[in-house]
């Protein structure tokens, strides 16, 4: 669950009920902008990253983000429809028609290097993008960062949940750490299932194509401690790439991305960088 779900869950009543109404009739503007938050543009970004959050986060997941990444790099988080400011919209319930979109919406910030970055529903999302993006003859990213998801060859070894009763469906979300101050509220968490529910839908019904290796530059990360997503599971991903590609665990369990942002955010830096070198290397070859 998202930051912002806990700062409204903190407002006094009056004020929460007002936003939480205004977000539900206040769908966002239509074409691209409205799928990209850049929380410091670049001017002149030398490497784009996207980044797609984890089942019911949105773009305020990556909002401390560029602080943590080399000059040069600009992070433009994702804002998927039914999410955070577009939580008046229709949220995608499977992978295919929100690729499609999603190509459509990034298309024009594809005119220089980019690399993705996707945790837990977000991984799915961004590799099944950078797919969309080949078969649709557009530019590819240079470097995929994957984490805390399985190979998506492999089963899914979870019941399908997204069609549970409502109280079956909030124990299944304390589980995942959403906090007892959201899912005692219930206005906000009103507004918030029908966006859970697809996203958990969305993952529940993926069903993995094979097709050929991406070409670029694949890094898949994990929680030590994460008991939904092991090593194995993550060591899957290498298939799914002929350029370089490394596993890398970090302490904490499956949203370490929190709990581990810093160390996280240096070996991504080091990626990107290699990532610049390596384009532009290919550019002067």
């Amino acid at each position: 669950m998202t930051d912002v779900a806990d700062r409204i869950a903190a407002l006094p009543p009056q004020q929460r009920a007002a936003l939480v109404a205004r977000l539900r009739r206040s769908p966002a503007r239509p074409g691209a902008p409205s799928w990209i938050v850049r929380f410091r543009p670049e001017p002149d970004p030398d490497l784009r990253l996207f980044c797609f959050a984890y089942a019911g986060g949105g773009a305020s997941v990556f909002r401390t983000w560029p602080g943590g990444l080399p000059r040069g790099v600009e992070v433009c988080a994702l804002q998927l429809p039914g999410h955070e400011s577009r939580i008046g919209e229709a949220p995608h319930r499977s992978v295919g028609p929100l690729v499609a979109a999603l190509a459509e919406a990034i298309d024009p910030y594809l005119d220089r290097p980019f690399a993705f970055f996707g945790h837990s529903m977000g991984a799915l999302v961004a590799f099944e993008l950078a797919r969309e993006l080949r078969r649709t003859s557009r530019p590819r990213p240079v470097g995929l960062s994957l984490a805390a998801f399985r190979a998506p060859q492999l089963p899914n070894p979870n019941i399908r949940i997204h069609h549970l009763p409502d109280e079956m469906f909030a124990v299944v979300l304390r589980a995942e750490g959403v906090s007892e101050k959201v899912l005692q509220n219930e206005e906000l968490m009103a507004a918030l299932l029908p966006t859970l529910r697809a996203d958990f839908e969305l993952c529940d019904t993926y069903a993995y194509t094979p097709q050929a290796p991406l070409a670029c530059r694949l890094s898949i990360f994990g929680g030590v401690d994460d008991v939904r997503v092991g090593a194995d599971d993550l060591d899957g991903w290498r298939m799914h790439t002929t350029g370089p590609s490394s596993v890398s665990l970090f302490p904490g369990s499956h949203f370490f991305l929190h709990s581990a942002q810093d160390a996280l955010l240096a070996a991504m830096a080091q990626d990107l960088r290699s990532d610049r070198a390596r384009d532009e290397k290919d550019g002067h070859a």
